[in-house]
């Protein structure tokens, strides 16, 4: 017998963009995106190039008239929701797009104009000819360089990129977000500029070269989420913070800089399951061990973090904490994530410093627990009562503890890399309490 069948109906995202034969960025990066973000992947392939981590070897173009096969055979075809374009690379490819604009839904323009070196892509005509394109756009993404190239203002500061934007919009352009990956600062800020007002978009900066593919993977993120309903706003806030994951947990790949890590959304969800059921197990051997003598009024909180996480809805926790009973310990309610509080902010801080940390445990801290402390060939660090939680960096930029004393909640906070380890720490400090 045959099965009966149940097809899923994804919205469509067309990109129009160059091949990077390396797969960081191009065509590669934006179907990877699209699929990642839930939707169904179309391409018009405009120019084939030869590169890799390290550069670009040769490139391309293809005959317009090939371009414009590809495109009619997806619009004739699909039910297009978004559509993203790439690397143009020609006059004749910008009016073509122009041409079909108005097939062209939710269209959102990342305007490849300027090489990383600085070098222009495009000749004056073919810069004129995306001037065209611009105003029939929903968005434009341009980074600080292109929109130098466009407006005229070269941004150096957040200010400046709101005064790029402004310009855009003065332009005809309906919308624009002015990136600041470009700009110097601690912080990378986006603005958003749209009829209805400024966006500020800001995210600290990630000290890596890794970041090929990075407009391509912001704009085709924005566009699958325009494809699936979201308000503009929504959707650059959600690609924003897409890219921000993305280029902190990059793909370290070939002999370059890597590449920004295009599904990194998608593997965190599917690690959080198996993340909550990892700390869960933990919790019923603690409980199982009766490690009571670490365990005060405030309870003991075990929490884990997925590989990708970056807040704390990233992090599974026992909600309600392990708590003394009259028959023992006992979980109060179950693992979710986003209620493992200050424990949950440690290990952020601390994984800011040291990604690989995963999981960590509350304990109580008094005088037998510093004592057992000292009989252990433990490192620990001390955080002292007055001193803001953001400490927690500094101290893990110079060791990595495995022990933090968090006086400002008496309390002692393990952490492991992974469960086993954190298990043997949290029931060799009991023991050590006992003895």
């Amino acid at each position: 017998m045959t099965r009966q069948q149940s097809p899923v109906s994804p919205p469509v995202v067309l990109t129009v963009a160059g091949s990077d034969s390396g797969g960081g960025a191009g065509i590669q990066a934006d179907l990877k995106t699209i699929e990642a973000g839930g939707a169904f992947g179309t391409s018009v392939i405009t120019s084939v190039t030869a590169q890799n981590t390290t550069g670009v070897a040769d490139s391309h173009l293809l005959p317009v008239d090939q371009i414009e096969a590809q495109l009619t055979a997806v619009l004739d075809d699909f039910d297009v929701a978004a559509v993203k374009t790439g690397m143009l690379a020609a006059e004749p490819v910008i009016d073509l797009l122009v041409e079909y604009a108005d097939r062209l839904p939710n269209l959102v323009v990342d305007p490849v104009m300027v090489a990383t070196s600085g070098d222009r892509l495009l000749d004056p005509a073919a810069e004129d000819a995306y001037e065209r394109l611009l105003t029939e756009a929903t968005l434009v993404t341009p980074n600080a360089d292109e929109a130098a190239v466009l407006t005229g203002v070269d941004p150096e500061t957040p200010a400046d990129l709101r005064a790029a934007g402004e310009e855009l919009r003065e332009m005809g352009v309906d919308a624009a977000l002015v990136k600041g990956g470009h700009v110097p600062g601690d912080s990378v800020v986006d603005v958003l500029v749209t009829e209805d007002g400024i966006e500020r978009f800001e995210h600290p900066r990630v000290d890596t070269e890794a970041t090929h593919g990075s407009g391509c993977t912001l704009s085709s993120a924005i566009a699958t989420r325009l494809a699936s309903g979201d308000t503009l706003g929504r959707a650059v806030e959600s690609g924003v913070d897409l890219l921000a994951r993305a280029v902190r947990y990059n793909l370290d790949v070939g002999e370059g800089p890597g590449a920004v890590h295009h599904m990194v959304e998608t593997r965190d969800r599917a690690a959080s399951e198996p993340t909550a059921e990892a700390v869960e197990a933990v919790v019923a051997s603690l409980v199982e061990a009766d490690v009571s003598p670490l365990v005060d009024e405030a309870g003991m909180a075990v929490v884990g973090a997925t590989p990708y996480a970056e807040d704390d809805g990233d992090i599974a926790a026992v909600e309600g904490r392990i708590a003394r009973t009259r028959e023992g310990l006992r979980s109060n309610r179950g693992v979710r994530f986003a209620a493992g509080g200050r424990v949950a902010d440690l290990l952020l801080d601390a994984r800011e410093i040291r990604p690989s940390l995963a999981f960590a445990c509350r304990c109580r801290h008094d005088p037998p627990v510093a004592d057992a402390l000292d009989s252990m060939d433990w490192e620990t660090v001390s955080l002292g009562r007055g001193v803001d939680i953001d400490h927690v960096r500094d101290i893990f930029a110079e060791r990595e503890p495995t022990a933090l004393l968090d006086r400002r909640r008496d309390s002692t906070v393990v952490f492991a890399r992974d469960t086993a380890t954190l298990r043997d720490r949290v029931l060799g400090l009991a023991a050590a309490v006992d003895d």
